[in-house]
């Protein structure tokens, strides 16, 4: 029988998208503004900047079983609530202290990005499990569209937001942005009403990991492509002369509003015909002579990448027990943090020697790796 329209169920699930879309839209904010900062302010190179991307995906590794376990064992509100208590916001202001020791600042700026992953970590894999415990069995596909377009749409607006607060306002804009929008979503989420937690088994745990790991893996692939658009995108344009932050806001821009157009996922067919366009767009920007054409590339290859995203995501869920979906989940992303947290620094290290532009050729290729595995 359906639910009556305006329900508590509604109103929890709409919340739930505010909640994600505020959480997604600071994190946003600051990936066109870092390395912008750490190659301008700082005086770093690519390597300093693929290191401090990758400590947010390193520290969300280390949660994400972690985060899955306890909104398992304790409800997705105790861990979406948790993650919002970590300020990353802070350590961002504190960094600018330190700004005549370039050192200092860059270990102030990577221990908030390993705040911000973790609590990152526990918000969207409560988030997630939420969602999915309240829409049911039966609607797992819709459930993990609804959460992935609130999550890139926030993305897509997050990048020219930061431009324009760096471009008027400096870097330490974004940080008073990352702490009152920690602060605003806490307030959201305590008001919420939280839902029973079903039993999950000590042996939970290593059963997923046996039942998830293959869509995990292909999902590793895919999102390397990911990881350099946030880190390296930007300064890729600054690197051409193009306008600023085009790159990064176009693909975001493909990822975020061409998501819900296309409707729920249907797992790992639709995600082999995606990477393939995902694959295309990361070739064109490494091919691309203009910027047009570079800004079409960079938005099929957001839009190829949110729908693997997804229709992996739903391969996952549907090989662990219900009563385990959230730390599915958890383990599903772990897999997308292991990738990025180590190739992150080290694609900014190739990166000087074959050039910026290149490692988006590197990353096409990687995610190709996607579709034997997803068939």
């Amino acid at each position: 029988m359906p639910r009556p329209p305006n329900s508590p169920t509604d109103h929890t699930l709409l919340s739930l998208m505010v909640c994600v879309f505020a959480v997604f839209l600071v994190t946003g904010a600051a990936l066109p503004a870092l390395p912008l900062h750490i190659h301008g302010d700082l005086g770093f190179g690519t390597f300093a900047v693929g290191l401090v991307s990758g400590a947010q995906f390193g520290a969300a590794l280390l949660c994400r079983l972690w985060s899955g376990t306890v909104s398992g064992r304790r409800g997705p509100k105790f861990a979406v609530t948790t993650g919002l208590a970590a300020l990353a916001g802070t350590l961002y202001l504190v960094s600018l202290l330190a700004l005549g020791r370039p050192l200092l600042s860059i270990a102030i700026l990577i221990a908030g990005r390993v705040l911000l992953g973790g609590a990152e970590s526990f918000v969207m894999i409560g988030a997630q499990s939420w969602f999915l415990s309240l829409g049911g069995g039966g609607n797992v596909g819709k459930m993990i569209a609804w959460i992935g377009t609130a999550m890139f749409m926030a993305l897509a607006l997050g990048a020219p937001l930061g431009s324009a607060l760096l471009v008027h306002f400096g870097f330490a804009s974004i940080g008073r942005a990352t702490l009152i929008g920690a602060v605003g979503t806490w307030l959201l989420v305590v008001s919420i009403p939280a839902i029973h937690r079903a039993p999950q088994s000590r042996k939970a745990t290593g059963h997923v990991l046996k039942a998830v790991w293959i869509p995990s893996l292909a999902m590793a692939f895919s999102s390397v492509g990911y990881g350099v658009m946030t880190a390296f995108g930007v300064l890729l344009f600054v690197e051409h002369g193009a306008v600023l932050y085009r790159l990064r806001r176009g693909a975001d821009d493909g990822t975020g509003v061409l998501r819900p157009i296309a409707g729920p996922p249907r797992g790992a067919r639709t995600a082999m015909v995606f990477v393939v366009i995902q694959s295309v767009g990361m070739a064109l920007i490494w091919l691309s002579p203009y910027a047009w054409l570079a800004l079409a590339g960079s938005a099929m290859a957001g839009f190829g990448y949110a729908l693997v995203y997804s229709g992996l995501g739903i391969e996952a869920v549907a090989r662990a027990p219900a009563e385990a979906r959230g730390l599915a989940m958890g383990v599903y992303t772990a897999f997308i943090d292991l990738a990025l947290g180590l190739l992150a620094p080290l694609l900014g290290l190739l990166a000087n020697g074959i050039g910026l532009s290149r490692i988006f050729l590197v990353t096409a290729l990687l995610a190709l790796c996607t579709l034997p595995i997803a068939a």
